[in-house]
């Protein structure tokens, strides 16, 4: 059985028992860096952190911690840089590095290498964040030379392992089938996971991963690595097991057709691939993203979550004032805090009352809401609820004043047929006037309508016609989009630093942690047939908070009862997208008493600690847990999928809880709005035992709460 460290087959060179040993730790965790005589840097140790530091002077080194093309390695590098002068080489030395501790309370450490040569610098950042066994990593590239550099690869991150068995568990799909996840055992050879959309860049695969040491990934047991890149573009990421079984995993943004040109003294800097490494499985890695990314990561992380109606499906494009009313009305009546109007709403020459056309021209529909915005965000105050609005201001349709007036800002090929994606094209934000335009759109609505608390952002395409009538050099188009969202991100934050936005993508196209830094939550999917959420949403957890989930109650799968699809929902950022006329007088009571109840559990579904307890895909059933910080309270939501008539059913073990407490179970949000005592139990007993939560009924649910005594 190999070792967890890396040793024997590497030269002596890379041996320098006198360096000093460069210690990147967590509470959990340990990577370890040297450098040896020759100069150059090594990592030397990845794993469970070692209670003696000092053993860590006692491992030899591993592999070459970020390595370059052109010179022994025979594998994918991280970094490939062109010279001006032809050579492709890059050979870097250790010069130093720092330690700090930031603002929020992490830990960073900056490893500063050149290439003497040639003078180009390299400093590989990493922030750790110890209570949440989180480390953040991205690479700054500086151009020392005279000339300009190209780079051709340039990754945030390379990690290496040395291990028996690898087993890489990735999430790919496609619209309304997001994140089914699939687990490989990797062998000799590249396994990459990338994407080429541009802004929609999730559509087909998660920027997330989770690989498995040794043995298969287990949900709560077993070595897991699981990390991310945090970058509103196209991504990569290559695992490769060499001859030896050796694993390396390279993360960053990806260089398909972004090859980057440096101007003398010009930085590049990385985009951040977050990570942690679990020992106790899939669970514990889920739990440490989650409570990071709700301190440190997600905007407003710490703060409440609002419930909303939207009118979509209730209305779609087919709305004027006085229905948009009754729909206030109605969010009032629902008991939600805000009201979302959807898609249709605005352009003048070109009516937006289909997908067609209007995208661009961000007037009120003159006939469909005389009255603007504004008597909209008025009768929202007299009812007592919040106002949302849905945009898309990245895109616009060939048929708008937009793209008659400024087709220059088209990303468009000038000697091709355009090819439209939803009927659209794609504005070129890496163009400064295009960012302008962008800004000016939720600028102009906001200062006109300062009552909009919340935007709905939505990006329903990928980068069509690829070419942009302001860059240079059209390789640094993909990079540079991005660049420019975040600029427009930035400015709108740092105007209205307290209002609120979904980040949307046709359902889960956009689902990463530095959007997340500008939105409170994401739309996971258009697919809200409640049994498919089920699904969707276990797959999301995996590396994204409950509070980042939008989930919404609608009249996908009318077969399934509103208690079923409500309770579904609850499992996330609770939504309804439905007429209440829709709504029986029960199930609208229901649903009144389910708000209520989601209102009250909010600090322990939103901010607690979640537990996958059965998974969806094992069997007939699945099951949820969130547990309070404080291990007082618990939440359980449990549902039976398609049962069959004769099943063998067990019981469900909680975790999470504290085993020598006493809870009261009961029963809440029955379909009658009721609850029921279920009893009295020890933390040991639920966690070891457990309660019969399942039944053979079909598309049926139960939510239990747990008190302790």
């Amino acid at each position: 059985m190999k070792l967890n460290i890396f040793s024997l087959l590497l030269p002596l060179a890379a041996i320098s028992a006198n360096a000093e040993d460069i210690v990147i730790s967590t509470d959990n965790t340990g990577l370890v860096f040297n450098v040896a005589d020759d100069g150059r840097l090594y990592q030397k140790y990845f794993g469970k952190r070692l209670a003696n530091p000092a053993d860590y002077a006692q491992l030899p080194n591993g592999p070459e911690a970020y390595i370059t093309n052109g010179m022994e390695d025979y594998f994918e590098p991280a970094l490939h840089i062109n010279h001006a002068d032809g050579n492709k080489s890059t050979l870097l030395t250790y010069t130093g590095h720092k330690r700090s501790t930031l603002a929020d309370g992490s830990q960073q450490t900056v490893i500063s290498l050149t290439d003497k040569e040639y003078g180009d610098n390299v400093d590989l950042y990493f922030i750790a964040y110890p209570e949440e066994d989180i480390i953040k990593t991205y690479t700054e590239i500086t151009n020392g030379e005279k000339k300009p550099i190209q780079l051709e690869k340039y990754a945030s991150s390379l990690l290496h392992f040395n291990r028996d068995h690898y087993y890489l568990t990735q999430y790919n799909g496609d619209w309304i089938a997001e994140v089914q996840p699939s687990e490989t055992e990797l062998k000799f050879g590249k396994k990459e996971l990338d994407t080429k959309l541009g802004t929609r860049a999730n559509m087909f695969v998660s920027p997330f991963f989770q690989v498995a040491l040794d043995t298969p990934a287990q949900e709560n047991a077993g070595e897991v690595l699981v990390g991310t890149l945090g970058w509103t573009g196209n991504f990569r990421y290559t695992l490769e097991v060499d001859n030896l079984g050796r694993l390396r995993v390279i993360s960053g943004i990806n260089p398909y057709a972004s090859a980057y040109t440096l101007q003398k003294g010009e930085k590049f800097t990385t985009p951040e691939f977050i990570f942690t490494l679990s020992g106790n499985g899939k669970g514990e890695a889920s739990r440490n993203f989650h409570d990071w990314a709700r301190k440190y990561q997600v905007h407003k992380g710490m703060d409440d979550r609002m419930t909303l109606l939207n009118n979509w499906e209730a209305t779609y494009f087919d709305f004027n004032e006085d229905k948009l009313i009754e729909l206030i009305k109605g969010a009032k009546e629902l008991g939600v805090d805000m009201f979302l109007l959807d898609d249709g709403w605005f352009a003048n020459k070109y009516p937006r009352h289909s997908d067609t056309q209007g995208l661009g021209d961000w007037d009120e529909t003159a006939d469909k809401l005389p009255n603007g915005i504004g008597r909209l965000t008025e009768e929202a105050k007299k009812q007592g609820v919040k106002f949302g609005l849905w945009i898309e201001p990245e895109m616009v349709n060939p048929k708008s004043e937009l793209y008659e007036q400024h087709k220059d800002w088209v990303i468009t090929l000038p000697n091709r047929d355009e090819y439209y994606f939803r009927n659209q094209l794609v504005l070129d934000l890496a163009n400064p006037k295009v960012q302008d335009y962008v800004f000016g759109v939720v600028d102009k609505l906001m200062t006109k309508y300062p009552d909009i608390a919340f935007f709905k952002w939505d990006c329903n395409s990928p980068i069509t016609n690829i070419y942009s009538n302001y860059e240079k050099d059209q390789n640094h188009l993909y990079v540079d989009y991005v660049r420019g969202l975040y600029n427009v991100l930035d400015r709108i934050q740092a105007k209205y630093p307290d209002l609120r936005m979904m980040m949307c993508s046709g359902g889960g196209g956009r689902t990463d942690y530095e959007g997340l830094k500008y939105f409170t939550e994401f739309w996971p999917s258009d697919n809200t047939d409640p049994v498919d959420r089920l699904y969707i949403q276990w797959g999301y957890s995996q590396i994204f908070p409950v509070k980042t989930q939008c989930a919404h109650v609608t009249t996908w799968n009318k077969q399934a009862s509103a208690k079923f699809r409500t309770d579904v929902a609850m499992m996330g950022k609770l939504g309804f997208d439905i007429n209440l006329h829709d709504l029986s007088a029960d199930d609208l009571k229901f649903c009144q008493n389910s708000i209520k109840e989601y209102n009250r559990l909010k600090p322990v579904i939103l901010d607690g600690d979640q537990y996958r307890l059965v998974s969806p895909y094992d069997g007939n059933h699945t099951s949820t847990m969130f547990v309070g910080k404080n291990k007082k309270q618990g939440v359980v939501f449990a549902f039976d999928i398609f049962p069959k008539n004769v099943e063998h059913l067990t019981n469900v073990k909680m975790q999470g809880l504290d085993p020598k407490a006493t809870y009261n179970v009961k029963e809440i949000c029955k379909s009658d709005a009721s609850s029921s005592e279920v009893g009295n139990y020890s933390g040991d007993y639920l966690m070891t035992v457990g309660l019969p939560m399942f039944t053979t009924g079909r598309m049926s649910s139960r939510i239990y709460e747990l008190s302790a005594r």
